[in-house]
């Protein structure tokens, strides 16, 4: 397993353990910080995770400079009459995760699955959390759904690319993890 790999389950392993911790608390204070970081920590896995299967595909001579400007989040631009990677180009988590999920798939991602709209309303959170414009009450919940909603859509790009299920997918919220 890659070290990329590695990072990404041991990032959600600890978004769930301040997920536990969170829901063991009492004070309020306390327990904000920790859904805080669970919600943080779990999106820092989902693009650890993301960004573990671009480098697994990035290699192969198939793909086309637009598609190693996805995978490598870097600008395509033309450079005496070539396609070269250049700057820094970002794209949104969702439609990076739809790209693998097409690309190695060969299938769309069914947006109608139970996961999606919930990772949809995660983002959302995370992005009111992460880019503030008013305080944002976040509660067990809505982490927890967050948190469900990154796992299983995990889950359906492992699925999607491997033909297997994402290994810590029936562990659900439960950390490896004490601390």
């Amino acid at each position: 397993m890659a070290d990329i790999d590695e990072f990404a389950i041991s990032l959600l392993e600890q978004a769930k353990r301040f997920y536990e911790k969170a829901s063991a608390e009492r004070a309020a204070i306390a327990k904000s910080a920790y859904l805080h970081a669970a919600l943080l920590l779990g999106f820092c896995s989902f693009e650890a995770h993301i960004n573990a299967k671009a480098e697994d595909f990035v290699s192969r001579p198939d793909l086309s400079p637009h598609d190693r400007g996805i995978l490598f989040e870097k600008e395509v631009r033309l450079d005496n009459g070539d396609f070269v990677l250049s700057g820094l180009r970002m794209y949104r988590l969702e439609d990076r995760f739809a790209f693998l999920h097409r690309k190695f798939s060969g299938a769309a991602v069914d947006k109608g699955a139970t996961w999606w709209p919930g990772l949809a309303n995660a983002i959302d959170l995370r992005n009111k959390l992460s880019h503030p414009k008013q305080a944002q009450a976040i509660t067990i919940l809505s982490v927890k759904s967050a948190l469900e909603s990154i796992i299983a859509s995990i889950d359906a790009l492992y699925l999607a690319i491997y033909k297997r299920r994402f290994p810590s997918v029936n562990l659900g919220l439960q950390s490896r993890l004490e601390f």
